[in-house]
């Protein structure tokens, strides 16, 4: 069997729809590879900062590291951003919406909100409300998207800091979504693990 028999979807029968699902669990396998691929077209986005798009989301990846972040948090903060150039009016929906499977729900929820909480460093230059965040307030998360932001967002558009290669990442990207989607084990709803273990 090459492909399935039905030209509508309602007319697939057991034996097609066992032949997709084979095919998609494979081609699942190739998520990571896929999105570090994606992550070299950050270079390619608009950009008036003095780091580019992928250099900002390396530098932010390499912040969480430094900072002893588990590898939810460093992968999440390597991808954060990686909807700006296919999403560019939800960028951070976009980035939560394909790490949400994969890592704890603390992660996805910070990457989710991050540029509500990102307002309150511009969002009075451009005319936006650098208050939006407060719509979170009292959320069990608030203060890691707070802190999030404050460490290793807004701080990452030096090009004199000492970013590791996107490359380093490798190995981390493919154990997070090598991960059993939806696991609970993972996802572990409503705990929450510190943005910074090391001490200075």
């Amino acid at each position: 069997m090459d492909h399935v028999k039905f030209t509508q979807m309602k007319d697939g029968d057991k034996e097609d729809y066992a032949f997709l699902t084979e095919h998609e669990v494979e081609f699942t396998k190739g998520t990571a590879d896929r999105l570090l691929s994606a992550m070299v077209d950050l270079d390619k986005g608009l950009s008036g900062y003095q780091v580019t798009r992928l250099g900002h989301s390396i530098q932010s990846a390499t912040r969480a590291l430094n900072d002893g972040a588990d590898v939810d948090w460093i992968v999440s903060a390597l991808l954060h951003d990686i909807g700006d150039i296919y999403a560019p009016y939800n960028h951070d929906e976009y980035a939560a919406a394909i790490l949400r499977p994969f890592v704890r729900e603390q992660c996805a929820w910070v990457v989710e909100k991050h540029g509500d909480f990102q307002m309150v460093y511009y969002g009075h230059h451009v005319g936006g409300n650098p208050n939006k965040r407060d719509a979170f307030k009292g959320h069990p998360y608030f203060d890691d998207c707070a802190e999030f932001c404050e460490r290793w967002d807004q701080s990452s558009f030096d090009p004199n800091y000492n970013s590791k290669p996107l490359s380093f990442f490798t190995g981390m990207v493919q154990e997070v979504f090598s991960r059993t989607p939806y696991d609970p084990d993972v996802i572990r709803a409503g705990q929450r693990e510190p943005l910074v273990t090391k001490t200075p």
